[in-house]
């Protein structure tokens, strides 16, 4: 918001004498309902995001720089996370950060320029960005004092052990409890409520990924109506499993024999599933 001059206002300018107090009122509940709109559509971007980096989504150079860079709800948000160029396979190439003129730049705060070529943009995931530029970033992310808007130099991972990786079944949660309310809250991290069964009862959540999705189960369960006071009561994990099929079609009595290992998730995805379990116990 600007005024007449072109300067930069950080808030609405109140209304003079000479204003009609009936339009200077709409102006006011208009500006304070845009300003309501624009920290939810914030708080969806964020998210969105978030789940970028999670499943490996990439940009083509030009709509990085039309619906990222230069987007007025976004941008804020770009400028505080560390982007990767990518190879067409997948691979990344370098980092960079998008400065508040918009340029690209370096760890060392050098100018960046994304290479020619058949390449894409994406976020990189902490277990892809080495040591040093992690270092680097962080030391230049602390200097001009940038909050991410979500974990990413600083993000949780983790690692199946080889036992896990051959098996279809996670046991290391086996028998642990946790509040409802969080198990419900995996459904902001792409978790997938189960098909109510009889009464509205969920006894179930699944994650999709791709081919395969990661079902939950748990005891007792919970009711697709559940009330705020009902939040609270424990959920017992009995058996998270992979499954080789869409997320939704899956079912009471869907073919057991579509197990599939977790040796075919990549280590991203298989260290993100596992944070989203550990954050229902943290």
């Amino acid at each position: 918001m600007r005024d007449a001059s072109g300067s930069r206002l950080k808030d609405l300018p109140k209304p003079n004498k000479s204003d009609d107090e009936s339009q200077a009122n709409d102006a006011v509940n208009r500006y304070k309902l845009l300003k309501k709109d624009a920290r939810t559509v914030a708080a969806q971007q964020v998210a969105r995001l978030e789940s970028a980096m999670c499943l490996r989504r990439r940009w083509s150079p030009e709509n990085f720089q039309l619906f990222l860079v230069e987007h007025p709800l976004v941008r804020h948000l770009t400028r505080r996370l560390i982007w990767g160029v990518y190879s067409t396979e997948n691979e990344l190439l370098a980092c960079f950060r998008v400065a508040e003129d918009n340029s690209y730049s370096t760890a060392d705060d050098d100018l960046f320029t994304l290479p020619e070529g058949d390449i894409s943009v994406g976020i990189p995931h902490v277990l892809e960005i080495s040591p040093t530029d992690a270092a680097a970033f962080g030391q230049l992310f602390a200097d001009y004092e940038l909050l991410p808007p979500f974990r990413q130099l600083d993000r949780n991972s983790y690692a199946l052990t080889e036992a896990e990786r051959n098996a279809s079944e996670l046991t290391r949660w086996a028998g642990r409890k946790c509040p409802s309310g969080r198990v419900m809250g995996l459904a902001n991290k792409g978790w997938i409520k189960g098909t109510p069964q009889d009464g509205g009862w969920i006894g179930w959540m699944i994650k999709p990924l791709g081919r395969w999705s990661l079902i939950m189960e748990i005891n007792e369960g919970f009711a697709a109506g559940m009330s705020p006071a009902e939040l609270s009561a424990e959920q017992l994990l009995s058996k998270l499993w992979l499954w080789e099929g869409k997320a939704e079609s899956y079912g009471w009595g869907s073919n057991s024999t579509q197990e599939a290992q977790f040796s075919v998730l990549d280590a991203i995805t298989a260290s993100e599933l596992i944070n989203d379990i550990e954050a229902l116990f943290e």
